[in-house]
């Protein structure tokens, strides 16, 4: 499955435990940390497909990604 769904990566602070968050802002909800950033984009990847399965098994509608450039700015 290709995963086209913008991602966002930021850095926790040391009192939130380190490492990384990483969102998928188009999927309410959808999150996943990491220690490194390569990890945290690993695992929102696992999470963004748990997301569209729990969704389409709940029969819940699954917000098509927006178009590269519309996500900009």
């Amino acid at each position: 499955m290709t995963l086209e769904y913008a991602i966002r990566i930021e850095r926790l602070a040391e009192s939130d435990g380190g490492g990384y968050l990483a969102t998928a802002p188009e999927l309410p909800g959808c999150m996943s940390d990491g220690a490194t950033p390569e990890e945290a984009l690993r695992n929102i990847q696992e999470a963004i497909v748990s997301w569209i399965e729990a969704a389409q098994e709940w029969k819940q509608p699954v917000p098509a990604p927006a178009p590269p450039l519309a996500r900009a700015g």
